[in-house]
């Protein structure tokens, strides 16, 4: 007891010896793996919270305590990042004491189809969809109540659609379409009933678009003085409705962007996952349709550690649930991608070897011929083979088939090859972006 007090003071002084600011605090067992992940609005005051005398954390995270011998932090920029922080590295490192945010629930975003006559305006939580193809994307979001409620505010404003309707300008019929209710109260300007010019449109879509890549601060300074004017006013119900807004409007700023990989399982891939399903089978010369693909990536890290990774796409979307990391233990100095290959394909597969379980339709190795050959090899041992295994070169983008020296070399819109790539690079991302969040930390001087 003494010794364990002893511990958890020293956690404690660490804890309290952070920066004040927002951040996820991730707590490690004494091998270095984390065991729980969290997120604080003040890192000290949090994270300390934990190693106090009086902690209680409940009968489900209480035995944590008797595990963690240190902790990592990484601070960010403010509440927002590190709910989206925390999302992310839960879904990746999948800890044994986060029971929630490892589902598939994703943060929603706010899309404007600019490719459409008339542009809408939609929230969703999935980019894949065909609907949204070269959409201009805003987010992720982690306010979906506040978002909402900023979208049909701003509405009222610009007047854009946010109907699923297929208008286009050349329609006569457009005409005698009567338009919904939104026409009347002035916060949709009716392009489905021909009430609006197809520039006019466009017009107030532009103008959108400037305003959500602003700072808005024009807007935030008259709803303010109508917020003081109500109060003094004694109409306070009407000044708490507009205080309400500007916290919404406030809220648009926080946000990422789909460039930083916060949410890759509800990004877009590539165009069409049935085709792209289609057409790799196709190329492999397979008689069965492809259902699942699962692709293996070896990835070296800071301190000469190297892991493997193992992500899996069922019907050419990512599936969370079923990412893999794996540890290299067999091999010792240097950095063996070979030896770590036959390691990890090995113990993924050691199971659907001896017919306990299915092969996946599809293996993928990222890597070239000598990567494709590793993998053989460890599966030559088993009793089962699979049915397909391949290997993407980078670079160029080969694809190397079995029991085939020479290359096949596609064109790079062709959608397989695209589904290949994306899984590839899922796997890369999968194995490095806790590494990577980590360093970028260091670099910051954090």
């Amino acid at each position: 007891m003494a010794k364990d007090r002893e511990r958890l003071d020293g956690l404690l002084k660490k804890a309290r010896g952070l920066d004040k600011v927002p951040g996820v605090y991730l707590m490690k067992d004494s091998a270095g793996v984390v065991v729980y992940v969290g997120k604080a609005s003040v890192l000290p005051n949090r994270v300390s919270s934990y190693f106090v005398p009086s902690a209680d954390l409940g009968p489900k995270k209480q035995p944590m305590l008797d595990l963690i011998v240190d902790f990592d932090v990484i601070s960010c920029e403010g509440e927002w990042e590190a709910l989206l922080t925390e999302n992310r590295l839960i879904k990746d490192i999948h800890p044994r004491f986060n029971a929630r945010l490892t589902d598939d629930k994703t943060f929603p975003y706010l899309v404007i189809t600019v490719r459409d006559d008339f542009p809408g305006v939609f929230i969703t939580r999935n980019l894949t969809d065909e609907a949204y193809r070269g959409a201009k994307t805003f987010g992720p979001f982690t306010s979906v109540y506040a978002l909402r409620e900023s979208v049909a505010l701003l509405q009222k404003v610009f007047k854009f659609r946010t109907c699923h309707l297929e208008i286009h300008d050349g329609d006569e019929k457009r005409r005698f379409f009567r338009p919904c209710l939104l026409y009347p109260i002035k916060q949709c300007s009716a392009p489905c009933g021909a009430k609006v010019s197809k520039e006019a449109y466009r017009a107030d879509i532009d103008r959108f678009i400037r305003f959500l890549e602003s700072k808005r601060s024009v807007m935030l300074r008259e709803l303010r003085q109508d917020m003081e004017a109500a109060s003094a006013e004694l109409r306070y119900e009407e000044a708490a409705a507009v205080r309400d807004q500007i916290k919404a409007i406030e809220k648009l700023d926080e946000r990422g962007t789909t460039g930083q990989n916060w949410q890759p399982e509800s990004e877009s891939f590539y165009v069409d996952p049935e085709k792209g399903l289609e057409s790799l089978r196709k190329t492999l010369g397979m008689s069965q349709q492809i259902r699942c693909l699962e692709c293996i990536d070896i990835a070296h890290l800071q301190g000469g550690e190297t892991v493997g990774s193992k992500v899996c796409f069922v019907d050419g979307r990512p599936l969370k649930s079923q990412y893999r990391r794996y540890k290299i233990t067999t091999v010792k100095g240097g950095n063996d991608d070979y030896a770590s290959i036959r390691e990890v394909v090995s113990r993924r597969y050691r199971e659907a070897g001896q017919g306990q379980e299915l092969f996946p339709d599809v293996i993928l190795i990222d890597g070239g011929l000598g990567q494709l050959h590793a993998a053989q090899e460890a599966l030559f041992e088993m009793d089962v083979q699979p049915p397909m295994v391949i290997s993407l070169a980078k670079k160029e983008e080969l694809i190397y088939v079995q029991k085939k020296s020479e290359p096949v070399r596609l064109s790079k819109t062709n959608l397989g090859l695209k589904l290949c790539m994306a899984a590839r690079d899922e796997a890369h991302r999968f194995a490095q972006h806790y590494h990577h969040l980590l360093r970028t930390k260091k670099v910051l001087g954090e």
